[in-house]
């Protein structure tokens, strides 16, 4: 599906904010959050830029699959390294597995829709930590109520993961290029709700 004018600007926005939040919007975080978010918006950024410049067929490569999966880990690992400090090893020791267990079911010939499977619990996890432990922190008190913005972007990048899971399944949600059209939009109101969640929260 050839790109339009439109989606290079969306995209092109979402790369803005994503290098505004890598810039500025993480000063004040400790040194592995501050990484981790570093790492999870460097990408979003540097994805960005490539499907401005190489089109919606470089999502077909199974390498970008890989390093597309280091967008929700980094972002899930840097929220539970703030706010869940009884279970950082844990975040730790599930963000490095999730992305080995991505990678070697990409590299390697995988039975089945093992590859699949395991994108979509890898994912899902990420996606759920990112999405429920914002807002059950500003709904808790013990975070300003704009932090929920967060867990919204966290359900954006969730829907946006599994339509394109399916849609590498063979099994898509949505056709093709139905989700070719809406996901520079995706991304871009993802990307607002982090920025906005992290500024206000």
């Amino acid at each position: 599906m050839k790109m339009t004018i439109l989606d290079r600007i969306l995209l092109l926005l979402t790369g803005l904010l994503a290098a505004w939040q890598v810039a500025i919007g993480i000063d004040a975080f400790d040194t592995l959050p501050v990484m981790a978010y570093t790492l999870g918006f460097g990408v979003l950024l540097v994805a960005g830029l490539l499907l401005i410049i190489l089109g919606f067929e470089i999502l077909d490569s199974p390498a970008v699959v890989i390093v597309s999966t280091l967008i929700p880990l980094s972002l899930a690992l840097g929220l539970a390294w703030q706010y869940l400090e009884a279970y950082r090893t844990v975040a730790l020791v599930l963000a490095i597995g999730g992305f080995l267990a991505v990678s070697l079911t990409r590299l390697i010939p995988a039975p089945g829709k093992l590859p699949v499977f395991t994108l979509v619990i890898v994912h899902g996890i990420a996606g759920l930590t990112i999405f429920l432990l914002p807002i059950i922190l500003s709904t808790s008190g013990a975070n300003r109520p704009g932090f929920a913005l967060v867990g919204l972007g966290g359900a954006l990048i969730g829907l946006g993961g599994l339509l394109l899971s399916f849609l590498k399944a063979g099994k898509p949600i949505l056709s093709r290029e139905t989700i070719f059209k809406i996901l520079p939009g995706l991304l871009l109101l993802m990307t607002a709700a982090f920025v906005a969640g992290f500024l206000f929260g």
